[in-house]
């Protein structure tokens, strides 16, 4: 399946809060579904971004940033909102635990 720019919606974030957000309210829907972060160098550019959606079009949430990220995975406080960048999976119960999976190329176009 291709992807077609008619059918994506892009959404730009000023800061990884925001963006962690939407994965915060992801998490707490009926399903359950955690997004997964994603790291592309697109056009020069660090985009972080997530994918949600499915029927009736995709929704691109990104942002671009000044470098890779520095660690693993993000820890974000379910409670709180709060999140810190770490190199492996820990042990607190109330923080879901969210990979950042290196992308070595990807056929999105980013605005």
């Amino acid at each position: 399946m291709s992807v077609n720019d008619n059918q994506i919606t892009y959404l730009k974030y000023k800061e990884y809060g925001d963006l962690l957000k939407v994965i915060l309210y992801s998490s707490q829907s009926v399903l359950g579904a955690v997004p997964l972060v994603y790291h592309v160098n697109a056009n020069g550019q660090n985009v972080i971004f997530i994918q949600t959606g499915a029927i009736g079009g995709n929704v691109i949430h990104y942002l671009t940033s000044n470098g890779p990220p520095t660690k693993k995975f993000i820890e974000l406080k379910r409670l709180t909102g709060d999140y810190t960048f770490v190199e492996k999976i820990g042990t607190d119960g109330m923080s879901l635990y969210i990979p950042i999976l290196e992308l070595e190329k990807s056929n999105l176009k980013f605005p």
